[in-house]
């Protein structure tokens, strides 16, 4: 089950609370990940991607501390980032093989030439373990810096807070819609993944305030599909640049790459009715329900509970 918002907590200890439990289990990730790195580096990211979401959510109340602390966990997740893709890649090779039965001697040949690029890369067993060392201590420090946060303890600026870091990725992601809807570039979708992953962890956290069983699984549909159709891009991208340290023949390669433009473009179509179904709609009613939901549950902490983090 997702961490959520606690009702018996004021918001700044909440927000810690949850910020040291996700930091907590991406190390333990990151002590596991000298044994199994593609396992743990990928839930290790995902943990991280769970503190920047909730940084998004109470961003309005520190910016200072947000752009400190989210640039952290963004660099943190960007140096651990190899591991996963070249395993997604090959991840993509199986789903497009699947779905091209007539291309499975090419997509074999393809999938042994990224199998053999990721144990290479995974071979430099010290460059390795420098890098989880390197993540490792840089978020220790995160951790002690998690008592910075600054955050006000009135119900209502409370209140505010959250709704205002709801309201902001929902317009962020609206906004990365309409550039994916007008342009289609492969920025604008990796825009709209991104921003669609925030507000499904938001979400998330959020819990009965915002419960709602047919959008988490829209949500986590879209991601999906999405994530995809980022992997499509990176392959694509692949090909490109390093067809020939694949070993990639041009035959195979205009194969693949044909297959690539006809899976890319289903995938977009089905990204945008799904995101405008989800997102292309005026949000402020909501948003006012939701700001009255937190006053409540602000209001309704004792003081008793307003102890220092």
């Amino acid at each position: 089950m997702s961490a959520r918002l606690d009702a018996n907590l004021p918001l700044a200890n909440d927000a810690m609370r949850l910020l040291r439990q996700d930091v907590h289990l991406a190390l333990d990730h990151l002590a596991r990940a000298h044994a199994e790195p593609e396992e743990h580096l990928h839930k290790c990211r995902r943990r991280l991607k769970a503190v920047r979401a909730l940084l998004r959510l109470v961003r309005p109340g520190d910016e200072a501390f947000f752009e400190a602390e989210n640039a952290r966990y963004r660099d943190v997740a960007a140096s651990l980032a190899g591991p996963r893709e070249a395993t997604a890649l090959i991840e993509t090779i199986d789903r497009l093989a699947e779905a091209h039965p007539g291309h499975a001697d090419l997509y074999a040949s393809l999938r042994a030439a990224l199998v053999e690029r990721r144990a290479a890369a995974m071979s430099d067993i010290s460059a390795f373990a420098s890098v989880i060392d390197a993540a490792t201590a840089t978020c220790r420090q995160g951790l002690l810096r998690v008592g910075a946060l600054s955050l006000p303890a009135d119900p209502n600026a409370s209140a505010a807070i959250v709704a205002d870091g709801v309201r902001i990725g929902l317009e962020r992601t609206k906004k990365a819609l309409a550039r994916a809807r007008a342009h289609g570039g492969e920025e604008d979708f990796h825009d709209l993944r991104k921003s669609v992953k925030v507000h499904a962890a938001q979400f998330d956290l959020l819990g009965k305030l915002w419960s709602d069983k047919t959008r988490h699984k829209a949500l986590d549909r879209l991601g999906g599909r999405l994530g995809e159709l980022n992997d499509l891009a990176v392959l694509y991208a692949l090909l490109e640049k390093d067809a020939d340290a694949l070993a990639v023949t041009a035959e195979t390669r205009a194969a693949v790459e044909k297959d690539l433009k006809r899976e890319s473009r289903r995938l977009r179509k089905e990204c945008l009715s799904a995101a405008t179904k989800l997102f292309d709609r005026d949000w402020k009613r909501r948003i006012a329900k939701l700001t009255d939901r937190l006053r409540l549950q602000f209001a309704a902490v004792p003081t008793t509970t307003l102890w220092a983090a």
